[in-house]
């Protein structure tokens, strides 16, 4: 014997198939606008000119350690000894994401 009166059924089956339908409505429509954003994207890629700052690499040389990958840091503001640290705007990468273009490499 079933627990769940047939009413109830109804309700429960109509309640799953629209919820059904709404997530997969929410599934396509996400696919299809991360499509068009990517297709939008290789179009302007296409006729953009390449950014000044970097020359187009979307990435350049660390401006605080200047490409050294650490700098001299002293906790105190008389420094008795100075520590080299990983530098923390490039992560030791010696290199930095271009903050002109986000490192796509054009504008």
């Amino acid at each position: 014997m079933n627990p769940i009166p047939k009413p109830y059924r109804t309700w429960i089956t109509g309640a799953a198939v629209v919820l059904g339908g709404i997530a997969t409505l929410n599934v396509a429509s996400t696919l299809t606008l991360k499509a068009l954003q990517v297709v939008a994207e290789n179009k302007r890629k296409k006729i953009a000119l390449p950014c000044m700052a970097c020359r187009g690499k979307g990435f350049y040389i660390c401006k605080l350690c200047n490409g050294n990958s650490t700098i001299a840091w002293s906790p105190m503001y008389d420094p008795i000894a100075i520590n080299p640290c990983v530098c923390p705007t490039c992560d030791g990468n010696r290199v930095q994401r271009c903050l002109n273009c986000l490192g796509k490499g054009y504008d």
